[in-house]
């Protein structure tokens, strides 16, 4: 068993909680209910749920490889891929947050610290263990 990628399965099911319930109450609700283009509005809802896939599946394939179920020779490229993901998405929600014009941006967008915590325990298990 390895315990990092628990941990970080733990994580990322945390964070697809808060992503199915805060950001559908908070994001994905909102923008389908204001007033801009319909297309604009479609790709966003798309967008949202290609982003719930992405969470789901990689929250799935580390609770996987924590209890070994798929080989560490196989899950190697795959590991690395959900790191370099969910660290990129922590850089650039840093980012946006730092650049942002709306007050108390670092407070609306937390999600980085989750995506920053996969990141470094996934990377801690393929690296660590």
């Amino acid at each position: 068993m390895n315990i990092y990628f628990l941990i970080a399965g733990i994580i990322a099911i945390l964070t697809c909680v808060g992503h199915f319930t805060l950001g559908k109450k908070r994001f994905l609700t909102p923008m389908l209910e204001a007033d801009f283009d319909p297309i604009a509005k479609s790709v966003m809802h798309c967008v949202f749920h290609y982003i719930s896939v992405f969470l789901v599946l990689s929250a799935l394939v580390l609770l996987a490889c924590s209890f070994s179920m798929v080989s560490n020779m196989q899950s190697y490229g795959l590991l690395l891929f959900i790191a370099l993901n969910f660290v990129l998405f922590a850089i650039w929600q840093i980012y946006i947050g730092y650049f942002a014009e709306i007050k108390g941006a670092f407070r609306s967008l937390f999600q980085w610290i989750f995506f920053a915590l996969v990141s470094a325990f996934t990377l801690a298990g393929i690296f660590l263990d």
